[in-house]
């Protein structure tokens, strides 16, 4: 890993974009990765076809935590058919960094937390194939 991507992420873990919880939100979740114990919650306000506002809240490493805060930036004002057509290659590419098998789990749990809400199913595996 390069020194920026490396400051890249530290800087999502540290100081992390939209972190928290909204009040009344439209789609709430909450899931963990079992293997590692993180654990994120991420909360949506819907208006007109778009995520007007996102916060995502829980604990994790650096990679997790690093990986909620860059994906509530990037669906913050998207049009949901946008939100729910990002894949799991555009996170990884989001994040920049090469992930272990380990850490990939780690790196997508945000992603597989967003895409349940969603589509209001719990548990939803469909980013981790």
């Amino acid at each position: 890993m390069d020194d920026f991507h490396r400051e890249f992420i530290l800087d999502h873990y540290k100081r992390p974009r939209n972190f928290g919880t909204l009040e009344d939100p439209d789609i709430t979740n909450e899931e963990d990765n079992p293997f590692c114990g993180d654990r994120i919650r991420i909360d949506l306000k819907l208006g007109e076809g778009r995520v007007v506002d996102v916060r995502f809240d829980g604990r994790g490493c650096a990679i997790s935590t690093a990986a909620a805060s860059i994906l509530t930036d990037k669906v913050k004002g998207a049009p949901l058919e946008r939100v729910r057509a990002f894949s799991k290659e555009e996170m990884l590419e989001a994040l920049g960094i090469p992930l272990s098998p380990i850490r990939l789990k780690c790196g997508l749990l945000a992603l597989k937390v967003l895409k349940a809400g969603l589509y209001g199913i719990k548990g939803w595996p469909g980013e981790e194939e």
